[in-house]
């Protein structure tokens, strides 16, 4: 990752008024990737968003880190199944369409 597309953690501290410890935290649960750079931490800027999520959750919902890794989890395996309904839709109306032409030509 190249050095400009990262944020100095320390800086998302003072920004977000939050503990560096949070930030290890959230990648010692795997819930975001840190960098380190000549011994300093860094976040990648396209996961500025979901670190807005989760402070957003911990500090104004109260949840902890336990419950911010089974939310983020269950959301994305939701958009998972979203992903496959999706893909079913398409190959069912794929087969409905090839149906009624076939039907044409009897």
């Amino acid at each position: 990752m190249l050095e400009e597309n990262m944020i100095p953690a320390n800086e998302c501290c003072l920004h977000y008024n939050i503990e560096l410890s949070f930030i290890n935290h959230l990648s010692d649960y795997g819930l975001i990737e840190l960098a380190f750079i000549e011994q300093q931490q860094f976040i990648p800027a396209d996961q500025l968003q979901q670190l807005e999520k989760f402070i957003r959750m911990h500090y104004d919902l109260n949840i902890n880190l336990e419950g911010i890794e089974a939310i983020t989890h269950l959301l994305a395996r939701m958009e998972q199944l979203q992903q496959q309904v999706t893909t079913l839709r398409n190959k069912m109306d794929l087969f409905s369409a090839t149906g009624d032409l076939y039907s044409q030509f009897k």
